[in-house]
């Protein structure tokens, strides 16, 4: 009886690093920009070009000109980004960073 307590103890705790370990590989992917504002896409980065915290990354239309919707949170390469012309909204992921 103790043994299979034991075995059943030794597994839960595989199991649970084995999900640990997981979850750390997915954090480690990429990381999505947040636009602060709404409207047309005038500007954005390109893909592959690597950044640092507080590059603009996409810029919209605005009454006044062009103004940044989305700094990068973090330093990396861009793989992903909005399209110029494109619409987007305040909260939409408008790219994405490999740190």
């Amino acid at each position: 009886m103790l043994k299979n307590l034991r075995k059943r103890y030794i597994v839960m705790f595989a199991v649970a690093v084995l999900l640990l370990a997981t979850g750390v590989v997915f954090a480690a992917g990429s990381q999505g920009q947040v636009s602060s504002m709404s409207g047309q896409v005038v500007y954005a980065i390109a893909t592959g070009t690597k950044v640092s915290e507080g590059t603009v990354l996409v810029k919209v239309k605005t009454l006044a000109g062009a103004t940044a919707a989305a700094r990068a949170n973090c330093s990396g390469t861009v793989v992903s980004v909005v399209s110029n012309g494109s619409n987007i909204s305040a909260g939409q992921t408008v790219a994405q960073i490999q740190p």
